[in-house]
C-alpha cells in the first residue's frame, strides 16, 4: 500500500448514525482520491469507514485475530507499539492485557504496520470533541483519545467531527493537500 496516502478513520463505538453514514461516504471519497484507510475494526466509526472501501485500499489493525469477526490479517502488534502506547496512556499500568492490546493497535493505525509511515491526517468522532489541540483528550475519548494523543505528538492533523466546524476545516485541509500534490 506504499503508493497510497494513508489516513486514519477512527472513533467511538457510540458515534451517531448520521455521522456513520457521513464516514462511509467520506471513505469512498478519500479512496477515489488515492487515499488508504487505516482503522481498527471496532463497531461504530471504525466499521463505518471500512464498510465501502476496497480491501486493497485499507489496513485494519486488530488487537487479536478475529476481533469483531474481522478477517484482517493485521493482528500482530509489535513490541514497539506497546512501548509507544504505554508512553501515551495516562494509566497504562492499571490496564488489563486485552485493553493494552486495544490501545497498542491504535499505534499502528497512526504510524503504520512497521511504525515508520505516519498517516497524513486523522478523521474521528469522539464524544467530547477532542482533537488534542483546541480540545484536550479525556477519559471519555477512550481508544480514540489514545490515537489522538499519538497523532498530536507526530504533528498529524486531527479532525474530530463531533465539533461541526471541524468538517469545514477538514475540507480546507483536504483541498489544500490535493492542490499541493
Amino acid at each position: 500500500m506504499s503508493s497510497k496516502k494513508p489516513y486514519a478513520g477512527i472513533g467511538s463505538r457510540k458515534t451517531p448514525k448520521n455521522t456513520l453514514h457521513f464516514f462511509d461516504s467520506l471513505a469512498v471519497y478519500f479512496e477515489y482520491y488515492g487515499f488508504a484507510l487505516r482503522s481498527g475494526g471496532a463497531d461504530g466509526a471504525d466499521s463505518a469507514f471500512s464498510k465501502s472501501v476496497k480491501s486493497q485500499n485499507k489496513e485494519v489493525y486488530l488487537p487479536w485475530k478475529g476481533f469483531n469477526k474481522n478477517p484482517s490479517p493485521l493482528y500482530s502488534i509489535s513490541p514497539q507499539a506497546f512501548e509507544i502506547a504505554s508512553e501515551f496512556h495516562p494509566s497504562w499500568k492499571n490496564l488489563k492485557p486485552a485493553v493494552k492490546k486495544l490501545h497498542a493497535r491504535n499505534v499502528h493505525q497512526i504510524l503504520g504496520e512497521h511504525l515508520d509511515s505516519p498517516c497524513i491526517f486523522v478523521v474521528c468522532w469522539a464524544p467530547d470533541g477532542a482533537d488534542g489541540v483546541d480540545v484536550p483528550t479525556s477519559q471519555k475519548t477512550g481508544g480514540t483519545g489514545q490515537a489522538i494523543r499519538i497523532a498530536n505528538s507526530y504533528n498529524i492533523p486531527v479532525f474530530n467531527v463531533q465539533r461541526k466546524e471541524m468538517i469545514s476545516k477538514l475540507k480546507d485541509f483536504f483541498e489544500g493537500f490535493l492542490s499541493s500534490t
